[in-house]
């Protein structure tokens, strides 16, 4: 997990002096970014300091070891279809229903429809054709 703490860290690192510089730009007279950026800077905090308690009772993982071979990691990773154009429907989908919030609920509604249907899709595909399990 020291990559984890790292990343945290780092970002915790990045926001602290973020909020100084906002706060004395701002004089301290918007109160909303600093307590949003003070905010974001403590959950940075809890979680790396969580993933340093953590990572400091687990054993190494392979990830952690600088020298570590990729035969290291055991166990399958999943089964992933080669070319799926179905996972782009889906996002299209998800982008209809998004722009269906601002522009009105029958667009959200036909996003919905055309969601299910990449979705049905999406979990019957490795069934049937080239790539069938």
């Amino acid at each position: 997990m020291r990559v984890e703490t790292k990343l945290f860290f780092y970002l915790l690192a990045f926001f602290v002096p973020v909020t100084l510089v906002y706060g004395f730009w701002t004089e301290w007279s918007e109160p909303i970014g600093v307590v949003a950026l003070t905010l974001t800077a403590g959950l940075f905090l809890l979680t790396g300091f969580y993933f340093w308690m953590t990572g400091k009772k687990l054993p190494l993982r392979p990830e952690d070891n600088a020298t570590g071979e990729i035969e290291e990691a055991e166990g399958n990773y999943g089964y992933f279809i080669a070319s799926s154009w179905t996972p782009l429907w889906l996002a299209g989908s998800g982008a209809i229903m998004f722009a269906g919030l601002a522009i009105g609920w029958w667009l959200f509604i036909i996003g919905a429809f055309l969601a299910v249907v990449a979705t049905v899709l999406w979990v019957f595909e490795s069934f049937s054709g080239e790539y069938s399990i």
